[in-house]
């Protein structure tokens, strides 16, 4: 039977980095489409109303293929116990994350909020990726079905790999063979510039909840050493985001 040669150091590192870099290459090109084409008015077609709408499914796709493409280099160790505590950590990370706007609410606040709760993240929450601007059922139920899709699946799969899977050994050896650094290495160096990183590549409304989230991702990893329960852990987390902010208009949060 035929098997695949070992991955050298060059591909390991193309495997786990290339998905993350497509991803965040389609958030440059929205931002530079956005500013050519986008018309917030009722008249508008669907793609100016909001560019995201016609992108993020490309991005989705696009995403999807590179991790199809090298998936055999990605290691989860999905195992049932790891499976539960990532829904759990991510229950309760979500938790922490959407507190602050939840707080918004019941304070009774209205408008823009500025200070303390600004960087905290009590804020309202409500102009974002709404699939309401779609009338026609189908198109909207597709809309958010690829939305979901993207957020529980698209980004929890190449975030956790990059993250968890590439830059944690990086940062703890990036002048040797950082490969050979095992899974879930705990180092003080890693913890701050990943976590940093996770954090810098949020909104400034979402740095608290970052701070909170992309510390439990660091314990959940350091302890399971399972790439698997990472990945469960973003994806409960983003699915419950994206509930939240369907039941409460919240579009803001994703």
């Amino acid at each position: 039977m035929k098997t695949n040669p070992p991955a050298n150091h060059d591909t390991l590192t193309r495997a786990h980095v290339v998905p993350f870099a497509v991803f965040m290459g389609f958030l440059i090109v929205l931002q530079i489409f956005s500013s050519l084409v986008e018309w917030k008015h009722p008249a508008a077609p669907w793609w100016r109303q909001d560019p995201a709408q016609l992108i993020y499914p490309i991005q989705t796709l696009v995403t999807l293929g590179a991790l199809i493409y090298y998936r055999r280099y990605f290691k989860f160790d999905w195992s049932p116990k790891w499976i539960v505590a990532g829904i759990l950590f991510g229950a309760v990370g979500i938790g922490f994350w959407l507190l602050p706007t939840t707080l918004y609410d019941a304070w009774g606040l209205t408008g823009k909020t500025d200070g303390w709760m600004k960087w905290l993240g009590v804020a309202e929450r409500k102009d974002g990726f709404n699939p309401g601007i779609f009338h026609h059922p189908a198109a909207y139920w597709t809309s958010l079905i690829m939305r979901f899709f993207r957020a529980a699946v698209i980004v929890a799969l190449v975030e956790e790999i990059f993250w968890r899977g590439f830059l944690m050994r990086f940062v703890c050896d990036w002048e040797g063979n950082y490969w050979k650094q095992p899974f879930g290495r705990a180092t003080w160096r890693s913890y701050l510039i990943v976590t940093g990183l996770f954090i810098l590549a949020h909104a400034p409304v979402d740095y608290a909840g970052a701070l909170v989230y992309g510390s439990l991702t660091y314990l959940l990893c350091v302890w399971s050493k399972s790439l698997g329960a990472c990945v469960m852990m973003h994806a409960t987390a983003n699915f419950l985001m994206g509930w939240y902010a369907m039941a409460y208009g919240k579009f803001g949060l994703w």
